[in-house]
């Protein structure tokens, strides 16, 4: 079996449009996970286990909810307020469009291959095997018509512009922000409910929401598309080969590192103290190392998987696209619980 063959197999459209539809059922599953542990393992000492519990609810379905909200969109009485930031269609759309197309290439297109015919017949109403897609990808004729045909039913990675980089970011960096908005409104919110808020608490909140934006998602998409940006520049002048998606995910990871990784928590702590703080009347001494409230811990190494999601979605693979709003939502919690190092452990 062909690594191609597999590559084509879970970036197929059908494929994609079921990951997509499992999304918000992996994300509410997570979301409980993740209340069950904080609320019966890691509290179980806690004096106000219920209060506890209930912020922790509050706080996950805001961080939860908001991350669903961003990709799929939001509708009110009908009225679309703001459109998903994800493309999803639904699998009977997809196997449709996928049956058309394949009855529009057989009506046009005389095959003398009765294996590559009856295989593309059999396979109209359903997910495109492993072994469909073998002999579809080596038997189909090789001219305009056939590659336009197997571009529709199986596409290739894109090959983005300069363009096109800086607005996948953009998305991918909105996509970070709103379930981080909505962890850090969520726990503000279960401050004022259980009447258990201070200008600490909420600074606290603030403060990792910055945190987990700049460190764990938007420095990290800032450095993977400059770097790739700058290799597609290369490219064009000739001063190195074209990138192939393998040699572009090894690029975007290596600008992830530099920028995000390495990068991310000093800016964001340095933020925190310079303009965070002081608008909540918190004084630093000038000696205080950058690191004194909020340091790299082995759970934000492990955030970063985030990135690799991140790295896949810029090089052309859709298939990791669906796993980043689970991602992005355990940042959101994080924000909403105003996690720093000397105040709880993780």
């Amino acid at each position: 079996m062909k690594i191609l063959t597999v590559a084509k197999y879970i970036d197929q459209p059908a494929v994609l449009s079921k990951l997509h539809a499992k999304m918000p059922a992996v994300l509410t599953g997570t979301g409980t996970a993740v209340w069950v542990y904080e609320t019966f393992h890691k509290q179980k000492e806690h004096p106000h286990k219920a209060r506890k519990a209930f912020k922790n609810a509050v706080t996950i379905a805001s961080a939860a909810g908001a991350s669903f909200a961003g990709v799929r969109g939001l509708k009110l009485g009908g009225k679309t307020i703001f459109k998903g930031l994800m493309e999803y269609t639904p699998i009977e759309k997809v196997l449709k469009n996928q049956a058309l197309a394949i009855d529009n290439f057989l009506s046009t297109k005389i095959l003398n291959d009765e294996t590559l015919e009856k295989t593309l017949k059999n396979a109209k109403n359903r997910t495109f095997s492993l072994s469909d897609i073998e002999i579809i990808s080596d038997r189909l004729p090789k001219d305009k018509k056939s590659k336009e045909f197997l571009h529709e039913i199986l596409p290739e990675p894109e090959n983005l512009s300069s363009k096109e980089i800086f607005g996948e970011i953009k998305r991918l960096s909105l996509i970070g922000l709103i379930p981080v908005a909505g962890g850090v409104a969520g726990g503000i919110t279960s401050d004022i409910i259980t009447g258990t808020g201070s200008r600490k608490k909420t600074a606290n909140k603030v403060k990792e929401g910055v945190y987990q934006y700049l460190a764990n998602i938007f420095l990290c998409n800032v450095g993977a598309g400059a770097a790739l940006y700058a290799s597609e520049k290369m490219a064009s002048h000739k001063l190195i080969k074209p990138l192939t998606p393998v040699k572009k995910l090894g690029v975007i990871m290596a600008g992830i590192t530099a920028t995000g990784i390495i990068g991310g928590s000093i800016i964001a702590n340095y933020i925190s103290k310079k303009c965070i703080d002081p608008l909540f009347g918190k004084k630093h001494s000038k000696n205080e190392n950058i690191y004194s409230e909020r340091k790299p811990e082995p759970l934000d190494i492990a955030l970063h998987a985030d990135d690799i999601a991140t790295a896949g979605v810029l090089s052309g693979f859709k298939w990791i696209e669906p796993a980043l709003p689970i991602m992005y939502f355990i940042s959101g919690y994080r924000a909403g619980i105003g996690y720093r190092n000397n105040n709880q452990k993780s």
